[in-house]
């Protein structure tokens, strides 16, 4: 696969040109970050291997979310290590694999590396899913299609009818569905339950606000969790006994921190939308569903890029398109503090079009360096 120029690596973004330079973080895309003095382990517990598939207790309550059996779980660390096992246990060189772009690059990158043809769909004009153009790529040697619904970074989900001619294209090429649901608040309506030919990946790092303890799982049918779990013994062994356990203390509460995101994102996406239209010159909302950012179309002319390094001098970080294979906008995040979104949104506000004059980095959220990247996308 050849890459589009423009690109720039999220890794060099977040890790080397922000670090310790904004502190107002509107780029990464999970839920304030929880505290450890939210949780609470057993004393006594033993800190020993664990589990290559992850403890029992975890892979049950995560079983539960779907509805399901958990010898369809596997727990890895974060969702990122659950696509890089799909990837690494059903890839072979020469298959071919379809994306979906704008997306997480690791799904195109990855999947190059292990000598894959990579094609990558479009989304249509409004930024659903295009599976007539998927359809159209499809050749013979189809292994496998990758979609994130709801998706990052367009915060729009896979509508029932595009998902259905998905999965239909998948078996007709025995091919695999693989589903980044990061995002997804009720999982028991996720295609992967009952189904031989969809991989489900989640975690607790988005929604839940935990991405320190670095938790993730994927679902699917019994053969791929068997694959799957193979590799991650031969690389990690296992996860963390302490962070599994703690991430069962997560999901037993799981209503209260549904309560909670549900609440600071309608509080924080009102402000965007106010932003947006008091800015409809310089950017246009893509309306989110149920995500904890929003894709803004950028119209004044500028690339995404040179914008968030402005906004960055103001000690705001914003996620810019070339990052995630587009051009054409930026993700904002607003599943945080209102004061710190409307702060956000006051110093990116002069900032949008040409000539800007620097906001100062003034009031309750201005000293520099006291929120640095929690982790990433």
């Amino acid at each position: 696969m050849t890459t589009t120029t423009g690109e720039y690596p999220m890794q060099k973004w977040v890790f080397e040109d922000a670090a310790g330079r904004f502190d107002i973080d509107l780029g990464d895309s999970n839920m304030i970050p929880g505290r450890l003095d939210q949780l609470s382990v057993p004393p006594g517990l033993e800190l020993d291997y664990g589990h290559d598939r992850g403890i029992g207790a975890l892979r049950d309550r995560v079983a539960d979310l779907y509805g399901g059996d958990c010898a369809s779980v596997l727990i890895t660390q974060g969702a990122q290590q659950a696509l890089y096992l799909v990837y690494a246990s059903l890839l072979s060189p020469g298959a071919q694999v379809i994306v979906y772009r704008p997306g997480w690059q690791q799904s195109w990158d990855i999947t190059a590396d292990l000598g894959c043809r990579v094609d990558c769909a479009p989304y249509r004009d409004d930024l659903t899913f295009d599976v007539e153009a998927a359809a159209a790529l499809a050749g013979p040697g189809l292994r496998l299609i990758v979609a994130n619904s709801p998706c990052n970074p367009t915060g729009r989900r896979i509508a029932d009818s595009d998902l259905k001619g998905l999965l239909a294209l998948a078996e007709r090429h025995d091919a695999y569905l693989l589903l980044d649901e990061e995002y997804a608040l009720d999982l028991r309506d996720s295609p992967a339950v009952g189904s031989d030919r969809v991989i489900s990946v989640s975690s607790l790092s988005k929604v839940y606000g935990f991405p320190g303890l670095r938790v993730g799982w994927l679902y699917g049918p019994p053969e791929v969790v068997e694959g799957c779990a193979r590799r991650k013994f031969l690389s990690t062994i296992a996860n963390s006994v302490l962070c599994e356990t703690l991430a069962c203390d997560v999901l037993d509460h799981r209503d209260r921190y549904l309560r909670r995101y549900t609440e600071i994102t309608r509080q924080g996406l009102d402000l965007v939308r106010e932003f947006a239209h008091l800015n409809t010159n310089a950017v246009e909302l893509v309306e989110p569903e149920d995500t904890p950012f929003a894709w803004l179309r950028l119209t004044t002319g500028e690339r995404p890029l040179a914008l968030c390094r402005r906004v960055l001098d103001a000690g705001v970080l914003l996620m810019p398109g070339e990052t995630l294979g587009a051009f054409d906008g930026f993700r904002i995040c607003f599943a945080r503090d209102p004061g710190a979104v409307a702060e956000g949104l006051r110093r990116l506000g002069p900032l949008l079009r040409p000539t800007p004059q620097v906001p100062p980095s003034t009031g309750p959220h201005g000293g520099r360096n006291s929120n640095l990247p929690n982790g990433v996308l």
